[in-house]
């Protein structure tokens, strides 16, 4: 019996899918064998998913979800939170980062940041400036698709302004 145009489109997508998923799979188990002491840099992408339904988006509906791993072993999440004045919005990086400083952490591991985007999420530049504030980390940027990209805070502003370009 000869197959159909749309069962053999059929029977091609049904495979595309699968092969899709066993990618995803594949990625997870990848992202999951990344240990930072007692978490995984995948353990860290799944806190930042879940706290990104907690974003305060009323103007854009473009959330984000961060989980900043410290040196110590604690675990930081933050979502962006959206003002009316648009200046006054922070991104969800640095809610992570305020919470552990005001928790007294102020040495970091890996910060870890994810968004619905097609591409995995970078960080904005005072993102970035605030991150250099506290030195040279490892810095995961990640969408839902369990697309990453590791990197580190100096390769993402490799010429931040320090201290020391402070006049005294």
């Amino acid at each position: 019996m000869k197959e159909n145009k749309a069962d053999k489109k059929d029977n091609e997508s049904k495979k595309d899918k699968k092969s899709r998923e066993n990618q995803e799979v594949q990625k997870l188990v990848e992202i999951s064998n990344i240990r930072k002491g007692q978490i995984s840099v995948g353990e860290l992408i799944n806190m930042a998913k879940d706290v990104m339904e907690n974003a305060y988006t009323p103007y854009s509906n473009f959330k984000v979800g961060a989980a900043l791993l410290t040196k110590s072993g604690k675990v930081y999440t933050g979502v962006n939170i959206e003002n009316s004045s648009y200046g006054l919005t922070n991104c969800a990086e640095r809610t992570a980062m305020f919470k552990a400083i005001s928790d007294g952490e102020v040495e970091f591991e890996t910060l870890v940041v994810v968004a619905d985007t097609p591409e995995p999420v970078s960080p904005c530049g005072a993102c970035r400036q605030v991150m250099a504030e506290f030195g040279d980390f490892e810095v995961v940027l990640a969408n839902v698709k369990g697309d990453i990209i590791q990197t580190s805070v100096s390769q993402l502003l490799p010429y931040s302004f320090d201290k020391d370009n402070l006049i005294r």
